[in-house]
């Protein structure tokens, strides 16, 4: 006769009705954690895809633009550009700079309000990252802590019954299964997808470091450096 791990008449269906509250409370954790992980991933998938597509868009036209005060007029249109905040640091500085001196005479300053645009939206990328990290480091324990407790529940149906038989162990060996495998569901997209989106921050960050050196370059232009 093969082995199985449930009696025939038992079904997933039923082992989740009967769930006992230390796991049934295990596994609702685990399925918001789950649920959390995913709003972020679709939230930041949106943010990250809006970005790229708006940074080309303000990049291509920022490249065309004979001088800032032009740039400054079409980045209007693009104002969920990364790129275009980063812009708006440095164009302040240089308004700045020639309301007070008539010239750029502090060209560090420039430099300095151009990090501080990048240092802005890197942060503002990397929102809610750490509840991913989170996510997808705590859950495979919370399972754990599940499989465990379904352990001793198996050994102390083991010993009531006061016999060897699958059917007192499967309840304990059957909770213990779910939340680890639900720990796992849980973190291996959160774990993925921090990853992902580290990469794309990294290469929105480097495009900024990019821009800003394009920046500089029309600055000097502009105002004769």
């Amino acid at each position: 006769m093969p082995f199985v791990l449930f009696p025939a008449e038992l079904s997933l269906w039923d082992i989740i009705q009967n769930l006992r509250p230390v796991p049934l409370a295990i596994i609702a954790i685990l399925i918001l954690f789950s649920l959390f992980s995913w709003t972020i991933v679709f939230s930041k998938s949106s943010v990250f895809g809006r970005a790229r597509r708006e940074n080309r868009n303000f990049l291509r036209a920022f490249r065309k633009a004979g001088s800032l005060q032009a740039v400054a007029i079409a980045s209007e249109q693009f104002t969920s550009a990364p790129l275009v905040a980063v812009f708006d640091f440095g164009y302040g500085e240089i308004e700045r700079q020639v309301k007070q001196r008539g010239a750029l005479v502090n060209k560090p300053a420039i430099e300095r309000s151009l990090q501080l645009g990048i240092s802005e939206e890197v942060a503002k990328l990397e929102m809610n990252m750490n509840w991913l990290a989170t996510v997808a480091t705590v859950s495979p324990f919370i399972g754990l802590f599940g499989t465990v407790w379904g352990i001793i529940d198996a050994f102390e149906g083991l010993g009531n019954a006061g016999s060897a038989s699958l059917r007192a162990v499967a309840p304990g060996i059957s909770e213990a299964l779910i939340t680890t495998a639900i720990g796992l569901a849980a973190a291996i997209p959160a774990a993925i997808f921090y990853n992902i989106f580290g990469a794309r921050i990294k290469e929105l960050g480097t495009r900024m470091e990019d821009f800003a050196i394009e920046f500089q370059n029309l600055a000097e232009r502009d105002f004769g450096g």
